[in-house]
């Protein structure tokens, strides 16, 4: 897989999730992607850039627009410092929040990726992994 492109984002507040937002549907254009496919991609970054204020304390967003052969792609890695994530499996589950929300974050946005890895150690942080291809 080759990485055409990358950046990183920072995500701490509520104007860096809107940064997310715009950053990440601007490179779904540069990359082809259907209206759709943007929607989907907007979406899940959304979702995890407000976990990461929200739960993890903040922390940072790799944007890589990456080529598979013929296939092109976005790849979001969002990573925090924060207290992680002590049942993943439950996390991970419709309906579930720790919070205030509907519960719909990961398992939501792992709905809206086509590749989807979270990764969290407690007291160490969380990483989450998303990639769409079109």
């Amino acid at each position: 897989m080759l990485v055409e492109k990358a950046d990183t984002v920072p995500v701490r507040s509520s104007e860096d999730i809107v940064r997310v937002r715009q950053t990440v549907r601007k490179w779904a254009i540069e990359a082809g992607f259907s209206l759709v496919d943007q929607t989907k991609i907007v979406t899940a970054a959304s979702e995890i850039a407000r976990n990461t204020v929200d739960y993890g304390g903040g922390g940072t967003l790799l944007l890589e627009s990456i080529r598979d052969g013929t296939r092109r792609g976005l790849r979001l890695v969002f990573e925090d410092q924060g207290p992680g994530i002590a049942d993943l499996k439950l996390a991970m589950t419709d309906g579930y929040t720790s919070g205030s929300g509907l519960g719909l974050g990961l398992s939501g946005a792992r709905r809206l990726s086509n590749e989807f890895k979270v990764e969290s150690t407690v007291g160490q942080g969380t990483k989450v992994m998303l990639a769409r291809w079109h």
